[in-house]
């Protein structure tokens, strides 16, 4: 059973354009990786200085133009929680990269066996 040439270039066009938008997908998950992995790291750093500091160290946060006296411990606790909060978007992220992987992997697999049955 052959398929028409002209169903045969519709379902190439379909399985190209699924491709092309898996490709585009997967850079922007793997820049939303790289960012929130700088971000952890930013976080990782401060929390290191902000343990370095003495008790009796004040401790400010920015909140809009200024900048408000907050407890070391809140501040910590702060850091920590982001800290985990981005861990588990980047390990979402990772998921999606997978399956975006996974789905461009075989769009081009088909793309090859379509051409490959053609071919003969």
């Amino acid at each position: 059973m052959s398929i028409p040439n002209e169903a045969l270039q519709k379902l190439v066009q379909e399985i190209e354009t699924q491709a092309i938008t898996a490709q585009r997908e997967i850079n922007v998950v793997k820049t939303a990786v790289a960012s929130k992995q700088r971000d952890i790291r930013m976080l990782e750093l401060t929390s290191t200085e902000v343990k370095q500091l003495s008790n009796d160290t004040k401790v400010y946060e920015g909140v809009g133009k200024m900048f408000m006296s907050t407890p070391k411990d809140n501040v910590q606790t702060r850091l920590l929680s982001e800290t985990a909060e981005l861990k588990s978007d980047i390990s979402s992220l990772n998921k999606k990269l997978h399956y975006l992987e996974t789905t461009y992997k075989n769009s081009r697999e088909h793309m090859d066996q379509i051409f490959k049955s053609s071919g003969r």
